[in-house]
């Protein structure tokens, strides 16, 4: 925008500075033109009256007359050429010693007859002002006088005229394009402002608001209604969390009751009966577990981030053995390496979350006799964490999908004789994961393993230690999610 409106003032200014310089310049040759014939004529005349008395029918003064042609010369630099009644030449400022008849010549003619000519001509391949006028003596001897003066001089006065206008056009643009510029700013940087604080809500803060300029005031409404606009969608957000919480919450002590019901009737039931209670029971299990999800989340939303510097490597080995007999229980095997031995920047209790919840979707996804990857090393200026799977993996769509809350692959996959859901059947595992490593700063995003299935790479702030300095362009303000295809881009929880 900035840059339309610094070409419509220029173009503008442009404009007006041609509609006027362009005559104005005109008028000035024309007028330097007009000045120097002028005063050619002038002198002319005056150069005429004192030939008269040396031109006469009983003889020429030839010296006389190239001492007036010299002069002449001299005082104003044309050329003079007198001649007689039979157009023979008597005097030339320019060759002196000339003797030759010019009678000829259009204007030396006309002026033999009485006839006074003047204008430009070339001569010699240059352009000149010719001014011829007919010398008359008391006695009725004539001839003629021709002065001659290279436009040349004229020439200069009239480029400098030009250049003169040219150099005020560019300080006048010069002086627009400041002010044009100040002008531009006043009114893009609210805008640009308006924009960064668009993106930021955008990308998910809720809580920023842009500054209310004082004018425009088409500007300054159009950010006071992007701030009553994002204050009413946080206040949405939070009062649809908190609902979320509150009913998580709630419901998980009558789902707890309900449980204790049902396990308190199996010794009394037989049979189908049985099958259903059985039934009944697992649907319990799968409720609470949604329950027990969502509030997680909730939960993951709202809690403030104290990042703590965090032994990775401890994590990591920690969380394989917690998941170990799960792993066997399904033959598959978690194997952990972990390089240079990181310590990340993370909110107490996070990073084991995050590091179960990726363990349960590989493990709900990993066909059997498969190996579950858990890796993590410094990369780049962050501690980068990797989970891979041999699994089905996702397609580039799925994965620009699959940190969307209850969003699921498609049906239930057939894995190793088990029923497998990304999220451990709800779809929350992956959002569960990105509301806790965006809170601590972090990036999550998705890639295909090298194996075929998915890869899972988390990257968190390291924490400062000895011989090691964080480089701050290694933190951009918004974490990461993926793209369609695959590349990340800025997301925030």
């Amino acid at each position: 925008m900035r840059r339309r409106l610094l070409v419509s003032y220029l173009s503008i200014t442009a404009f007006v500075l041609l509609v006027l310089e362009i005559p104005l310049g005109l008028s000035y040759a024309s007028s330097e033109q007009g000045r120097l014939t002028s005063d050619v004529q002038h002198n002319a005349f005056a150069l005429v009256t004192q030939a008269q008395g040396q031109l006469t029918p009983g003889g020429v003064d030839r010296p006389a007359l190239q001492d007036v042609a010299d002069r002449y010369h001299a005082d104003h630099g044309g050329r003079v050429t007198i001649v007689d009644e039979r157009g023979l030449v008597v005097a030339d400022s320019q060759t002196p010693a000339a003797s030759r008849t010019i009678a000829g010549d259009p204007d030396i003619a006309a002026a033999l007859r009485g006839v006074s000519t003047s204008g430009t001509r070339h001569s010699g391949g240059a352009s000149v002002l010719s001014v011829t006028l007919p010398i008359a003596s008391a006695g009725g001897g004539h001839g003629a006088a021709r002065v001659t003066l290279p436009m040349s001089a004229v020439d200069d006065r009239i480029r400098r005229d030009w250049l003169l206008l040219g150099a005020t056009a560019a300080a006048v643009l010069g002086i627009v394009f400041l002010v044009s510029l100040l002008l531009a700013r006043s009114v893009t940087r609210p805008l640009a402002a308006l924009e960064s604080a668009a993106a930021r809500l955008g990308a998910g803060d809720l809580a920023v608001r842009a500054d209310v300029p004082d004018d425009p005031a088409e500007v300054r409404s159009l950010a006071q209604s992007f701030n009553a606009t994002a204050m009413r969608l946080e206040q949405l957000v939070a009062e649809q969390r908190r609902f979320v919480a509150d009913a998580s919450h709630q419901l998980r002590t009558p789902l707890a009751a309900l449980r204790l019901r049902l396990e308190n009737l199996e010794a009394d039931v037989h049979g189908a009966a049985a099958e259903d209670l059985e039934g009944a029971l697992a649907e319990v299990g799968r409720l609470s577990r949604l329950v027990d999800g969502l509030l997680v989340l909730a939960r993951a939303g709202h809690a403030t981030s104290s990042p703590v510097p965090v032994d990775v490597a401890e994590v990591i080995h920690g969380r394989q053995d917690a998941w170990g007999a799960l792993a066997a229980e399904r033959h598959v095997r978690i194997d952990a390496s972990v390089v240079d031995q990181p310590t990340a920047r993370a909110t107490s209790g996070r990073l084991e979350q995050v590091v179960d919840n990726l363990l349960n979707n590989a493990l709900e996804v990993a066909p059997p006799r498969t190996v579950v990857h858990l890796s993590a090393e410094l990369r780049d200026g962050w501690v980068e964490l990797r989970v891979d799977d041999e699994g089905p993996g996702l397609t580039d769509a799925e994965r620009a999908r699959a940190f969307d809350r209850f969003w699921q692959s498609g049906p239930s996959r057939e894995i190793g004789g088990r029923h497998a859901r990304d999220g451990g059947g709800f779809g929350l595992g992956l959002a569960i994961v990105r509301e806790l490593v965006v809170g601590d700063g972090g990036r999550v995003e998705l890639a295909m393993s090298p194996a075929g299935g998915l890869r899972v790479i988390v990257r968190l702030r390291p924490a400062e230690r000895k011989g090691y300095v964080v480089p701050e362009e290694s933190h951009p303000a918004a974490p990461e999610r993926v793209t369609s295809a695959g590349q990340p881009v800025t997301t925030s929880g």
